[in-house]
């Protein structure tokens, strides 16, 4: 399992808006915070599917609402993982690129086989336990197929899509992909003609490439690295205030049961209840370096029910109390950001 923190690009709001379709109506009945609509706004696992399974209700059939987000997505709004794939040297490395690079997009993730005449591309989802918008599954196939087409200028047709799961109107689905489509397959593929993968992308790119290639690679890397631990410490600490502070709330945002949460941070030598305090101790140390907070506020905004409850844990945190804390802290910032400042006893 990747982090689990999913960056919806702006170019997926823009193609709902041409698509008739306001991006707060899918937030709305998502039931989930206009703030997901931000640029630099991300969200987990389970938000993600909602926001999917928001637009799929919202655009009626399945198949219809992946031909059309499919087809609207403008080649200017992809964000760098696309862009790179877009303007890669030719089918196969563009593929292979949206495979590497997909790591930075959990829960999905791309195996390609070659073999004969034939490449085969698998959808998998990463650790999720949650099913799978079928309208998002529809989507990413067809995106694949989409980046051939527009990367080469040439109308390009599948041999094959299987879906596990119901796409709505079949015949509409045959129509863009060209080819016949299975459902209740035991796994989600699309099969392209393997000599296709030779075709050159007319966006090629090299300058560009040298630019973005060692960026992405090296965040690539970088996301492999992090650890469960990580990512519940993450959501932990956005949710504080909101009070959605146990286990199976945690569990379900990454897409997992709490038993499964529970082992996972067990061989990672930790436990959820180490890393709530954890994400406590250290918000309330960015909290009261803020003085315009106050400390009831402070002990609301990571999620005590009362103040006694959170002097009680600074104290065996730090020793002191929240307020001579604050006070020693701001004033060693101030005398260390003006030295030349006299100091009055």
């Amino acid at each position: 399992m990747k982090a689990d923190r999913i960056k919806f690009p702006a170019g997926f709001w823009a193609g709902l808006q041409r698509l008739g379709i306001a991006p707060s109506d899918v937030a709305r009945k998502a039931r989930l915070p206009l703030t997901i609509l931000a640029e630099s706004a991300v969200v987990t696992t389970a938000q993600y599917f909602k926001i999917w399974q928001a637009y799929s209700d919202l655009v009626g059939d399945t198949a219809i609402g992946i031909i059309k987000l499919a087809t609207a997505f403008e080649t200017t709004q992809y964000p760098p993982t696309v862009l790179a794939t877009y303007h890669a040297r030719d089918y196969r490395d563009a593929l292979h690129r949206l495979a590497r690079y997909k790591r930075l997009c959990p829960p999905e993730s791309l195996r390609i086989t070659e073999k004969g005449e034939r490449c085969t591309i698998e959808l998998e989802w990463m650790g999720s336990e949650q099913p799978v918008p079928p309208i998002l599954v529809g989507t990413t196939l067809a995106f694949l197929l989409e980046l051939g087409r527009r990367g080469t200028g040439k109308p390009l047709t599948a041999l094959s899509v299987e879906y596990s799961q119901s796409m709505g109107d079949v015949a509409a689905l045959e129509t863009y992909f060209g080819c016949p489509i299975r459902i209740g397959a035991n796994a989600n593929r699309l099969t392209l003609h393997r000599s296709d993968l030779d075709r050159p992308f007319l966006s090629y790119n090299q300058e560009l490439l040298e630019i973005l290639t060692p960026v992405l690679d090296r965040s690539v890397d970088e996301q492999g690295s992090r650890s469960i631990a990580e990512m519940v410490t993450w959501i932990l600490k956005r949710s504080l205030t909101g009070g959605s502070l146990d286990i199976r709330a945690v569990a379900r945002e990454l897409g997992m049961s709490d038993r499964t949460l529970q082992r996972r941070l067990t061989d990672e030598c930790t436990t959820f209840k180490k890393l709530l305090t954890q994400a406590r101790h250290e918000k309330a140390r960015e909290y009261l370096a803020d003085p315009a907070l106050d400390i009831k506020e402070v002990a609301f905004l990571l999620g005590y029910e009362d103040q006694n409850s959170f002097y009680r844990a600074f104290r065996m945190w730090e020793g002191d109390t929240p307020s001579n804390w604050r006070s020693n802290h701001l004033g060693s910032i101030s005398r260390d950001s003006f030295p030349n400042l006299p100091h009055f006893q």
